[in-house]
């Protein structure tokens, strides 16, 4: 039997759907993302919970003259598969494939890039006033839920568009709220009538009536308006919005596709902003992800039957190692609080705050507020833990300069998600906390070797005098045992994990793991490759670099970050500061690229931050430096083993033998 979804392949296939077909094209969206998400993982519950809105707003309007934008963007996977990206549904978050979030560059009827909350009324108002200027006419929606509202940009958003009064409709998609039937009705009665035209009409000819009343008309009509504003104050939740210049639509029930069709029909064309709140439940259809949507709002591969995600051995991951060694210092240290942006789960204050509600601050999608909110803790003689991903610190950025580093206040970052997160794309990637952060006056910034150097820095931020930022990978460790004594670690030390005498890889956080495999690579050519773990990119051990750059001839630095601003830069300024110039260095991390979704493997691989990838570029880096030396002085290089080094198996980048020797000489 064929079903409704085959035929919609555009908005338009989708409007010659009879109204009373469009529940069982729903049922149908519903099973695709199921079949799709349980394989591919991703934003489960938020898109179960849009159905009816998305189909809604494509029958009414026109995609992609009017234009839709979708706060954060997890929630668009059925405006994608009703916009010609059905047959590619399956690629979703994969290497290659359909994203999860809306990209401009990926179809015609995605406008605005997302991924992180709020910005949507902001970019949906420039896309009304830039219509206004070009004198178009097309109509902008902005989508937003009720967890996105709680950023102060929403807000910023909202203020600015009822003070110009653009023609606009913002969708508030609230999925949380708890609205009684009897409230519920009335607001929507209420709101129906007040915004029909008909009725619209009737109150400005009662208004006009009642001022033509001789002597007291006025006063009648003042006090009419009056009771007018308190039933409103009293049975519509909207007041705050139509105090902000909106006018108030709803509560709508938003999986009534038909009642949805006909209030964005009805709103279409109003003047003005229109605020439309939709009641949506977040995982409808699928009983598992209605009951614990918070669960199913990430999902990770799954079974359909059973809702029992596939699990695969693995080790402890950061998050949870980092939970754990919270709960167990804040046991010793009663000042400790915790403190999320909206990502209990995500960061592991949850598993904290199950221990210390009291102590444990979940501030909303609200970073700018978190970060302050944290500086000012700590002036009351408090250790708090600012567990963020590295990605939404910097909506904060300002926060972090002025109210915490100005002051030198004790807070520690506890930055998850940095470096590559895989699947979640560019919006997520942790590629630019270093840079951003390493500028800073008082900051410390470190990164663990693994899970159990985790527990020893955090140890070290909480007790140390001002601002630290320790960053650490999404997903599991390397599965190393764990101190059962967390020690503190000198500030700006780092450790020399392998000595060596030919080449030295000066190391940051997981990626020093990676260098010590690309050690043994080279140990089996006959190279010798000392790894130093560098910890910390600020202070920067300038001592222990230095003491290498002696001896080596060359120093490379790998991380999982941008090469600018970076990791590799702070060595490279290091090096200039002490005046070193007889060693030639090579830095490895992320050129200057936006990089999209993909599996984190899939991605080092092609990227050269694999232990092959870095045995390659270093072995062509190595080999180059040689020739050069060997050119400037006439001389032949051997190993310091006394034996001879073939590099890259006997042949160079483009395939050619090597006829060179190496020898490191006192004179270099």
């Amino acid at each position: 039997m064929s079903k409704l979804i085959d035929i919609v392949d555009s908005p338009q296939d989708l409007k010659n759907i009879p109204i009373d077909k469009l529940p069982d094209l729903a049922r149908e969206i519903r099973d695709m993302l199921l079949d799709t998400i349980s394989k591919t993982g991703g934003h489960l519950s938020s898109n179960l919970g849009v159905v009816e809105l998305t189909m809604a707003m494509h029958y009414v309007f026109n995609s992609p003259l009017d234009k839709f934008v979708w706060d954060v963007g997890h929630q668009s996977y059925v405006h994608k598969l009703l916009t010609g990206r059905k047959d590619k549904f399956d690629t979703l978050r994969q290497y290659g494939g359909l994203c999860g979030f809306t990209r401009r560059e990926e179809s015609e009827h995605d406008h605005w890039n997302c991924g992180h909350g709020g910005t949507s009324i902001s970019a949906a108002l420039a896309f009304a006033k830039a219509r206004d200027l070009k004198n178009e006419d097309n109509d902008v929606i902005a989508v937003i839920g009720d967890g996105s509202l709680t950023a102060g940009m929403a807000f910023e958003g909202l203020n600015h568009t009822g003070h110009i009064q653009s023609d606009m409709i913002v969708v508030l998609n609230d999925n949380e709220m708890s609205i009684s039937a009897n409230v519920g009705g009335m607001s929507a009665h209420l709101s129906k009538i007040m915004t029909g035209q008909v009725m619209l009409k009737i109150k400005q000819e009662v208004d006009q009536l009642l001022l033509s009343v001789p002597g007291i008309g006025k006063d009648i009509s003042r006090y009419a308006h009056k009771i007018d504003e308190a039933i409103k104050g009293v049975f519509i939740p909207g007041r705050l919005f139509e105090d902000l210049g909106f006018r108030y639509v709803g509560p709508v029930d938003g999986h009534d596709v038909k009642a949805l069709i006909d209030t964005f029909s009805a709103v279409k064309d109003l003047k003005g902003p229109t605020l439309m709140h939709v009641i949506t439940r977040k995982g409808k259809g699928y009983e598992q992800a209605e009951e614990k949507a918070d669960v199913w709002h990430g999902a990770k591969p799954f079974n359909v039957s059973t809702g029992e995600f596939h699990k695969k051995k693995a080790n402890p991951a950061y998050t949870n190692v980092f939970a754990d060694t919270l709960i167990d210092l804040a046991k010793e240290n009663e000042k400790i609080v915790g403190i999320t942006a909206a990502m209990p789960d995500g960061t592991g204050i949850s598993k904290f705050g199950k221990v210390f509600p009291n102590r444990t601050f979940d501030v909303g999608m609200a970073e700018q507020h978190g970060v302050a909110f944290a500086g000012a803790l700590a002036i009351e003689g408090f250790k708090p833990v600012a567990a963020i991903y590295s990605t939404f610190l910097q909506r904060a950025y300002d926060q972090v300069v002025h109210d915490i580093c100005l002051m030198n206040l004790d807070v520690t970052f506890a930055l998850d998600r940095a470096g590559i997160v895989g699947e979640d794309g560019a919006t997520h990637q942790g590629l630019y906390d270093i840079a951003f952060l390493r500028t800073l006056p008082n900051m410390v910034v470190m990164a663990p070797k693994d899970e159990n150097e985790l527990r020893h820095m955090l140890k070290t931020a909480i007790n140390h005098k001002g601002p630290v930022a320790m960053r650490y990978p999404r997903g599991s460790g390397l599965g190393v045992a764990l101190d059962e004594e967390i020690k503190e670690l000198e500030i700006g030390k780092g450790e020399v994990v392998k000595d060596g005498s030919d080449i030295a890889i000066v190391a940051y956080g997981h990626t020093v793991d990676c260098a010590k495999n690309v050690s043994d690579m080279f140990e089996k050519e006959g190279v010798s490759v000392a790894v130093i773990n560098a910890r910390f990119a600020k202070p920067i051990d300038k001592d222990l670099i230095v003491e290498y750059s002696k001896g080596v001839r060359c120093i490379v630095t790998t991380e999982e970050h941008s090469l600018k601003g970076g990791f590799g830069s702070a060595v490279l300024e290091a090096l200039q500061e002490e005046n070193v110039c007889n060693v030639a260095v090579k830095s490895i991390g992320l050129e200057d690229i936006v990089l999209e979704h993909g599996a984190p493997g899939k991605q080092r691989k092609d990227l050269k931050l694999d232990p092959e990838g870095m045995f390659e570029t270093i072995m062509t880096f190595y080999g180059s430096v040689a020739e050069m030396a060997a050119s400037g002085n006439g001389k032949k290089w051997v190993s310091s083993n006394g034996k001879k080094a073939i590099i890259g198996n006997g042949k160079n980048g483009n395939g050619k033998k090597h006829d060179l020797t190496f020898k490191q000489t006192l004179n270099g």
